[in-house]
């Protein structure tokens, strides 16, 4: 392993040398590959499940629904209120559980970074490599939502276009957070827990009816959980007006994507090269 090393030097010799070599493009480029032969068809499964709910609530239960009120307090269709949400969760579920999921197998039965780190990569490659992939994976599914959003005029706003940058942050927090969870879990059971934060969070950030129907104490619960902020940024740019509120959203998902990428490299490390 250590002629490996010598034989492929790092990119990158800056202060992060002994973490980063500047080559997680190659840890992208492997997840492509290894696509060719694994369940494609499952991952493409991802983007019909927002649209379903799309036609499910917003064209069925919106017909029962005269409107609700938008981020401006002007009067909107029902389904033109959730689908910024739909749009939300597509970013989040298509990044978290392919940096959860599939980074959990990949560490504990393929002991693929294993492998990867005794070559020149480090373990902020690996990090940044995996959640590249996954952001890849999100910017799929929020393409092509917003692309069905566009086509049923439910963008009602000329800043709509940004929705797809705005869902790439959104992915971004959640594949840092998710990898950096998922390298502390032991077993199958302790996996089960993220099913058991997601769907609630996905039911109770303001994504089907607004957090107006809470009491004020639950509100505040509500505005501290990451998916209540991507919900409120993108509905801000579809819906609209933007406003000032759109830069406390992006700056609540920098956080969240420095905490993950920092925990992520630092066990990493600790698992497989300390």
């Amino acid at each position: 392993m250590s002629e490996i090393k010598r034989d492929i030097p790092p990119r990158y010799r800056g202060p992060l040398s002994h973490i980063f070599s500047g080559r997680a493009h190659t840890v992208v480029l492997r997840s492509l590959y290894a696509l060719k032969t694994s369940a494609w068809y499952v991952v493409l499964s991802g983007f019909f499940e927002p649209l379903f709910y799309l036609l499910a609530f917003g064209l069925g239960v919106g017909k029962l629904i005269d409107g609700v009120t938008g981020p401006a307090g002007q009067p909107i269709a029902y389904a033109a209120f959730i689908a910024p949400a739909l749009l939300a969760t597509s970013a989040m579920n298509g990044a978290f559980y392919d940096s959860t999921w599939n980074i959990y197998f990949k560490m504990r039965f393929a002991r693929l970074y294993e492998g990867m780190l005794a070559t020149s990569l480090g373990p902020m490659d690996v990090a940044l490599g995996e959640i590249v992939y996954a952001l890849l994976r999100g910017l799929v599914y929020s393409t092509g939502f917003l692309i069905v959003m566009y086509a049923m005029g439910l963008v009602l706003s000329p800043w709509g276009f940004l929705a797809v940058p705005a869902a790439l942050v959104i992915a971004f927090g959640f594949s840092a957070c998710g990898m950096a969870v998922t390298s502390y879990l032991k077993n199958f059971q302790e996996m089960d827990w993220l099913n058991f934060i997601m769907l609630p969070m996905f039911l109770f950030s303001a994504t089907l009816y607004p957090i107006t129907v809470y009491p004020p104490a639950i509100q505040l619960l509500v505005k501290a959980l990451p998916l209540w902020h991507g919900v409120e940024l993108i509905r801000h740019l579809t819906i609209g007006p933007p406003g000032m509120a759109v830069l406390g959203h992006l700056a609540y998902y920098a956080v969240m994507i420095a905490i993950g990428l920092t925990f992520t490299t630092r066990r990493l490390t600790k698992l497989f090269m300390s």
